[in-house]
């Protein structure tokens, strides 16, 4: 299987070892999402809100980016990386959505609904991975469609596409209690396993990128007040017109809950009281940091 679709490993792995582990070590009460109105999840400052990726980002070893962009007001200036992800993260969603309500919506005709103004890329550029990632979307969710139909002859569409694709994509939330921004958007929750998941495109897998699941993870549990103990970030990337799929399935404990709260902290100290945490060493940078040339040129 791929993206939001466990392999039947990772399905095992699931069930006879994360789950198990979350039930007997179990979450603290006070990081619980749903304790969001007391320390150590009750934000500082409340002047300040922040989106999910300012928090989670360690791209920038000081976390200067966070400072040139919400306190000097700088525009970052994007790279081809991340138009690519922005596109890819708009095909998986759609198609996904489309399927899930059983509309017909055409590759062709959702292409050139893209606001290309947006897009720091040329499209022609974008197509060709673009459509790779539909045709993998559609065919992954009809063969999950057919094996689920196959078991239920008798179920009604509605209640087989649950079954199959039981996805909240896209879904909207209000990080404010939080801290965060109050339209946040997850990539996608699957509600009969519970597991929040964060979509990550031509990335190699961090340690840190585990923070931004995790904090959807509690501005979910913050809003619904149902607990999610299982987090994955999945990798997409297209090499040779071949989409790759990587995942990373985890235990949403305690060690990475504190972990997130530290960088919220951390971030929206530096955006309320305007602090410059000054510049890494050159040596630490990337050139293709949206920031790079801010700090260097």
């Amino acid at each position: 299987m791929g993206l939001y679709f466990l392999s039947d490993v990772e399905h095992k792995y699931l069930l006879y070892q994360l789950l198990p582990t979350a039930r007997e070590v179990g979450v603290s009460k006070e990081l619980r999402g749903w304790s969001w109105h007391q320390p150590p999840l009750k934000p500082y400052y409340d002047s300040v809100k922040l989106p999910m990726y300012a928090v989670c980002s360690k791209y920038c070893p000081t976390n200067r980016d966070l400072y040139l962009r919400y306190v000097e007001k700088i525009s970052p200036i994007p790279s081809g990386k991340v138009a690519l992800g922005k596109v890819l993260h708009g095909v998986v969603s759609d198609c996904l959505r489309a399927f899930i309500q059983r509309g017909s919506v055409d590759f062709e005709v959702w292409w050139q609904s893209i606001r290309w103004s947006e897009i720091p890329e040329k499209p022609e550029n974008l197509k060709e991975p673009s459509k790779k990632v539909w045709e993998f979307v559609e065919k992954i969710c009809e063969a999950r469609l057919a094996e689920v139909s196959s078991r239920q002859p008798y179920a009604s569409e509605l209640d087989l596409i649950a079954s199959a694709v039981p996805f909240l994509v896209e879904h909207k939330i209000s990080g404010e209690l939080l801290g965060l921004s109050g339209i946040l958007s997850l990539d996608c929750y699957d509600y009969l396993k519970a597991i929040m998941f964060d979509l990550k495109v031509a990335s190699e897998p961090q340690e840190w990128h585990r923070l931004s699941p995790i904090g959807y993870a509690l501005v979910f549990e913050s809003v619904h007040e149902v607990p999610v103990d299982v987090c994955c970030n999945v990798y997409l990337d297209v090499k040779d017109g071949k989409v790759l799929v990587r995942r990373d399935l985890f235990f949403a404990s305690d060690e990475l809950r504190q972990w997130w709260i530290e960088e919220r902290d951390k971030k929206l100290e530096i955006v309320a009281e305007g602090k410059d945490p000054g510049k890494p060493e050159r040596s630490q940078c990337k050139e293709d940091c949206m920031y790079f040339r801010v700090c260097y040129e």
